[in-house]
Order: C-alpha cells, then sequence, then structure tokens
C-alpha cells in the first residue's frame, strides 16, 4: 500500500488523504476543490490551527507574528518565499498574536517572530527571532522529511 498523507482544507477544513507521491502535484480538496497546499504560508486561527494539529500528517511550522513587529515584517517576504522549497514536506502557516492572544499565551509565545514546528499534533523544535533566509532555509531542511 502506498503510503499518504492526511492534509486539512484551509478552505472547508475537511480531511483528505492524498498519496504521498503526489504531495508535489497541487493536490486539491475533495468536497471543496481548493488547493490543500496553496503556494503562500496559511493564514491561520484559532480553529484551523487546532484542526491542524488533531489530524493533518505533514509536519506544520507555524510563524507566530504581530503586525507592529519590525523583524516580523523583515522576516515575512523570506518566510513566503520558503514555502515553495519545503512544498510537500512541510506545511508553513502564519498565525497573528495580536488578533489571537490566546493561541499565542497556550504555546508561551514570549517574543515574536516565534517559528514552531508541529508534526501529529506535538511541537518537536522552536526558533525565536527573525531568521535571513539562508539561517530558515536551514532550519527547514532540518524539519523536512
Amino acid at each position: 500500500m502506498t503510503a499518504s498523507a492526511i492534509l486539512i482544507c484551509p478552505a472547508c477544513q475537511a480531511k483528505n488523504r492524498v498519496p504521498e507521491a503526489r504531495l508535489v502535484e497541487e493536490p486539491q480538496c475533495g468536497k471543496c476543490q481548493t488547493l490543500l497546499l496553496p503556494a503562500e504560508p496559511l493564514t491561520l486561527n484559532a480553529s484551523l490551527l487546532n484542526r491542524l494539529l488533531t489530524h493533518e500528517t505533514l509536519p506544520l511550522v507555524v510563524d507566530f507574528w504581530a503586525p507592529w513587529c519590525g523583524p516580523c515584517q523583515q522576516m515575512a517576504p523570506t518566510f513566503a518565499a520558503a514555502v515553495d522549497k519545503v512544498q510537500g514536506r512541510l506545511r508553513l502557516a502564519k498565525l497573528d498574536t495580536e488578533a489571537h492572544s490566546a493561541v499565542a499565551a497556550q504555546w508561551a509565545i514570549r517574543s515574536i517572530p516565534t517559528l514552531i514546528a508541529f508534526h501529529q499534533g506535538k511541537e518537536i523544535a522552536r526558533q525565536s527571532g527573525a531568521l535571513s533566509a539562508g539561517q530558515l532555509q536551514q532550519w527547514l531542511q532540518s524539519l523536512a522529511r
């Protein structure tokens, strides 16, 4: 049997089983036809983050940031550009700590930007502070399977 991943649709939050070999082929949701792995980081809220952590099997890297944070704004284009470098191996997402302060508190975010990598609902790595493109790529490669 071919190995597969469970992906949560960013639009309708339906669970989708995708063969691992097809993760780089722009898979779509079976329910609403939305791209399951868009070319930009997902914008999270508490509900979507919880659903991803509970059901998704692809490792998730969340950028905890805020609109007023200079280093967050500086790192945002670098984080967005990293999506196609890790497509099919990691899912990248962003959570605005200003808008979702309870989620930030739940994950003990003390400084921003903070990147947290999750796999199957558990935190597996954390990195605080803005990273250069090279540093970010190196950190993401250490997480990619």
